[in-house]
């Protein structure tokens, strides 16, 4: 078990678009089960596929476990147990020394781009790209559970 420090931003989607990017990494994800304590995703990844269980979000920090799925298992239980699939591509950029998980949604969530940062502590300090937006850490909308049961498309603009 682990625990995983993060911190979460908006873009500014101007910069970011105008930025070389990395290949990405096409990402479908469903919740088996979520509720402000806990969650339990099914996530594929390219070709690798995962069970994740994540523990009662903080500001920054919450414990997660990851299992690997088989595949053909995986792709099967989203279709069958979950409900709303989040749809999104990753890329992993590299500024100053930390990767950042930059997420570009797509379905519902069409129009939303958020990126993460993963830190050793909360108190580490980091530098920010130009095209980091407005922090929204421990904002529970912007968790990607409740992107499947409230997503993007449907908040007021």
């Amino acid at each position: 078990m682990k625990t995983e420090t993060e911190r979460k931003f908006l873009l500014r989607k101007d910069l970011w678009y105008a930025v070389r990017k990395p290949p990405g990494e096409y990402i479908r994800q469903g919740y088996l089960f979520s509720s402000p304590e806990k969650s339990i995703r099914i996530r594929i990844a390219g070709n690798l596929a995962y069970l994740t269980i994540k523990g009662q979000p903080g500001k920054i920090s919450r414990t997660e476990i990851e299992f690997p799925v088989p595949l053909e298992e995986a792709r099967w239980a989203l279709e069958h147990f979950t409900g709303r699939i989040i749809e999104k591509m990753r890329y992993k950029t590299e500024f100053h020394g930390k990767t950042w998980e930059v997420d570009e949604f797509f379905g519902e969530n069409e129009g939303l781009i958020l990126a993460e940062i993963e830190l050793s502590s909360p108190d580490e300090t980091f530098d920010h790209p130009a095209w980091l937006g407005g922090e929204v850490t421990g904002d529970p909308k912007y968790y990607n559970a409740c992107l499947a049961e409230h997503p993007y498309s449907t908040w007021e603009q």
